[in-house]
């Protein structure tokens, strides 16, 4: 796993380069799969895994003399663990796994309230913004730098091209997609972007990151 994407590496050491690179840096999981069936590790805060054969390293503790000699002294808290799935890493939508460990559901005690007369009352659930497809992730949410309205941040996971749509908990009054600067351009302006009620819809190359400002 790296930042808005992941990368397959090989789990042999035939080349000299492949023996060189014997620890890699990777974000929240690394996964060991073959045709039917596999394992992900999943981790909240330690980056070097190394994978050789069958057997996947998760290093927790640094202690070389160079170049720092005091490298992780001290106490450590950390967590990591095993997902063992059916299928590969898409199927068992290890991307999404790894956002639930790193990003666990947060409670807070509430006081209940009926509808006020004529209103509606609060459904099961509801979400913000949720996309309809899988291998969407949406990274970032966050108020534009020059208005009021909404920055969506999110990024195709499994090498994958499609259209998708994004329903918000409130009705869309705009859509534009913009870079990450949240400026308009011509590349910007060139990809279709669609409203229809709630929901916003586009298309989405392998590993593309979207940019769309939405105002509610």
């Amino acid at each position: 796993d790296i930042q808005f994407g992941n990368l397959e590496r090989p789990t042999h050491w035939n080349t000299s380069w492949d023996w060189a690179r014997f620890e890699v840096c990777g974000h929240k999981w690394a996964d060991l799969s073959e045709g039917d069936y596999g394992v992900s590790v999943l981790s909240d805060s330690k980056y070097g895994w190394d994978i050789r054969g069958n057997v996947m390293r998760l290093t927790l503790l640094k202690g070389a003399i160079n170049p720092d000699p005091d490298a992780d002294r001290g106490r450590h808290r950390f967590s990591y663990a095993l997902y063992p799935h059916a299928g590969d890493w898409r199927t068992a939508e290890t991307v999404r796994r790894a956002y639930e460990f790193n990003v666990p559901v947060q409670s807070a005690p509430a006081r209940a309230e009926s509808a006020p007369s004529g209103g509606d009352a609060l459904p099961a659930s509801l979400s913000l913004i949720s996309p309809d497809v899988p291998n969407l992730i949406v990274e970032t949410v966050k108020k534009a730098e020059d208005d009021d309205s909404l920055i969506v941040r999110l990024y195709e996971a499994y090498g994958q091209r499609g259209s998708a749509s994004l329903t918000f908990a409130r009705p869309v009054q705009s859509a534009v997609e913009v870079n990450l600067v949240e400026r308009e351009t011509d590349e910007t302006r060139a990809n279709v972007i669609t409203t229809s009620g709630q929901s916003v819809a586009f298309a989405y190359r392998p590993y593309e990151i979207k940019t769309l400002k939405v105002k509610l």
